[in-house]
């Protein structure tokens, strides 16, 4: 089922749920859903079961009930981590990277391509990638969603985009979780777009540490959620794109992941646990970033992520602050 969340005629918040071809508030049913009618992660929790008894009550209502179609976040997340799941996209990114800011070390890169086949060593990830979901832990504070701008922060001329595919846990987890628990707990799934400072990040990266400020100063989230039962068994399918002004600049597919979703979703919960709001990404689906497609953003700049089967999302980009 798909969700999202509304604000309704009392001014508070809602969850709805698409239902022929409408959004149906479920605040009326508060008696019969409990808090599942105003928590989206209350929802998703309940799993097909609960979308079953929502989908009888519908089916005897009169009709939706008004909302304010204003958009919101779908859910308030308690944490956010980000995977790097496609060994294409960090080796694509990684030649756009240098084609922008070391143009030397790139012709230098395509000529070791050219002679053996294969991409240059150091392209590819670090050894730890290929034995572990290796992920950042992001700013949940700066979530965006539909229509919201862009910030530009003040110390980066090399503003990108990045498709990924978002997903929620609903379910606690503890510090030592079965591959079975682990994708048990995934309930949700939506756009994403990781917004990234690219002059910052390999700077940031090559400290010793991850990232920071390069990453945690914007993250766009489409306003529709999707159920896990109808994209977790499928997900490696998904095809997204990116278009700036309209105009198409990438398309990608998730397939090929170094891991699956349970198994980063079991590494995140390794000797910390999970609790239910927590928000992930799988990483850029390769292709989909700007330094891929050798356009970065520039202000003013409308960015149209969108994957097929879970939402689009839209947001203008502000100009340097």
């Amino acid at each position: 089922m798909r969700f999202r969340r509304v604000r309704t005629e009392d001014q508070e918040a809602a969850v709805a749920v698409w239902f022929e071809d409408r959004w149906w508030p479920l605040s009326p049913f508060e008696r019969e859903l409990g808090r599942a009618a105003r928590d989206l992660v209350e929802v998703l929790a309940g799993g097909p079961p609960l979308f079953e008894r929502i989908v009888r009550l519908l089916e005897n209502a009169e009709g939706p009930r008004a909302f304010d179609p204003a958009p919101l976040l779908p859910f308030s997340p308690v944490s956010f981590r980000d995977f790097m799941l496609f060994e294409a996209h960090v080796i694509g990114a990684s030649k756009g990277w240098l084609k922008r800011f070391q143009p030397r070390a790139y012709r230098l890169a395509l000529l070791y391509e050219r002679l053996t086949g294969k991409p240059h060593p150091k392209l590819r990830p670090k050894p730890l990638w290929y034995r572990r979901p290796i992920h950042y832990v992001g700013n949940p504070g700066t979530f965006l969603t539909e229509g919201a701008e862009v910030p530009w922060p003040s110390y980066t001329r090399a503003l990108d985009f990045e498709l990924e595919l978002g997903f929620v846990v609903v379910r606690p987890l503890g510090r030592d979780p079965s591959l079975e628990e682990a994708a048990r707990a995934i309930g949700g799934f939506f756009v994403l777009n990781d917004f990234s400072a690219r002059d910052l990040q390999a700077a940031e990266m090559q400290s010793g540490f991850g990232p920071v400020k390069s990453k945690n100063f914007a993250t766009g989230v489409g306003l529709e959620v999707v159920s896990a039962d109808e994209i977790l068994p499928r997900w490696q399918d998904l095809a997204g794109e990116v278009k700036l002004g309209g105009e198409r600049v990438c398309r990608g597919k998730a397939a090929g992941p170094r891991f699956d979703l349970a198994e980063a979703v079991a590494y995140a919960a390794l000797g910390e646990g999970l609790v239910p709001g927590e928000a992930m990404a799988t990483g850029t689906f390769p292709g989909c970033s700007g330094l891929e497609a050798d356009r970065l953003l520039a202000p003013g700049d409308e960015v149209e992520a969108t994957i097929e089967g879970v939402g689009t999302l839209k947001n203008r980009v502000g100009r340097p602050s």
